[in-house]
């Protein structure tokens, strides 16, 4: 199973740089990085990041984050996965510009990235 993180240019640039990132401003409030799965990544970026252009959507591997991925509820009480460390660039496995056009983000296809 995939899961999902919506960065903004300068937070991917940041972890391309680094090898790792702590995660966004509101990740870093809440204590985890906020992830999404693919039924919720769509409603994650309408809500958090509506009229953005300049975003990135990151694919990891659930599996590969371990013991560090806990799922918990959330919006609605639905559970979300939330890594309680570090995103690290080598565990990406795809990723891919978010372009806001006629009022929404172009998603790629979520299993491969593509468009």
């Amino acid at each position: 199973m995939l899961v999902y993180k919506i960065l903004r240019q300068a937070e991917w640039q940041a972890l391309e740089r680094h090898g790792e990132l702590q995660g966004s401003p509101v990740d870093l409030r809440d204590g985890f990085v906020h992830l999404s799965n693919a039924a919720q990544v769509a409603e994650t970026a309408a809500r958090h990041f509506a009229g953005a252009d300049d975003l990135v959507l990151l694919a990891f591997e659930a599996a590969a984050l371990g013991a560090a991925l806990r799922w918990e509820p959330s919006r609605g009480g639905a559970l979300f996965p939330h890594l309680f460390r570090a995103l690290r660039h080598d565990e990406v496995l795809w990723h891919a510009a978010l372009a806001w056009r006629d009022g929404r983000h172009q998603f790629p296809d979520l299993q491969s990235g593509r468009g």
